[in-house]
């Protein structure tokens, strides 16, 4: 794996949220910002996006958001970043995104940061890329989750080295230092390959 330079951040945009998913998207944001990498996001104002945006400015990083138009409006769209791409849709967005970063974190999120992180992992599992993808288990937000991909690898869906491809970690700098030393699993080939 080569040197981080941009990571994408997948998160939730509610504003409904314990305080404390807050802090912690602000303290991904420093994170980034004191390694010096770019943040590569939805480019939302609102929820763990915003206080993710918001905190890596501050903090002195360069921050691109992408943002569907539908959703380029003074209440959603972050006004203030380094760079704002602007997509006709999800697809696109996505797409963008994954263009733009070497590496993916989810933090807690909704439906969205859900289906963003499968859908990476997915790419990973066959092969599409490889780069490193983590989560930010925030308070066992991802425990659930992490036990449901567990039963998944049990029952034969996925093979062991597919739970490899996701790295997890409850502090922002654990989990990016092992991004930076990430290497794909060994035998990843033999399912794209049978």
């Amino acid at each position: 794996m080569g040197a981080l330079k941009r990571v994408c951040v997948y998160c939730g945009s509610s504003d409904s949220v314990p305080a404390g998913y807050l802090e912690a998207a602000r303290a991904m944001g420093q994170a980034l910002a004191a390694r010096g990498l770019t943040v590569v996001y939805g480019g939302g104002r609102t929820g763990m996006m915003g206080a993710l945006a918001d905190a890596a400015l501050a903090a002195g990083a360069q921050v691109i958001g992408v943002l569907p138009r539908i959703f380029h409006t003074p209440s959603l769209a972050h006004s203030g970043l380094t760079e704002l791409y602007l997509v006709e849709d999800m697809h696109q967005r996505k797409a963008r995104m994954a263009e733009l970063a070497d590496a993916f974190v989810a933090l807690p999120g909704g439906f969205g940061t859900l289906e963003e992180l499968f859908e990476i992992l997915t790419w990973a599992q066959i092969g599409l890329h490889r780069r490193p993808v983590g989560v930010l288990n925030v308070r066992g937000y991802f425990d659930p989750l992490l036990g449901l991909i567990e039963h998944v690898r049990r029952n034969g869906f996925i093979y062991a080295e597919h739970r490899g491809l996701l790295l997890c970690e409850a502090e922002p700098e654990r989990l990016l230092e092992r991004m930076e030393t990430y290497r794909p699993p060994d035998g990843l080939e033999r399912w794209v390959a049978r």
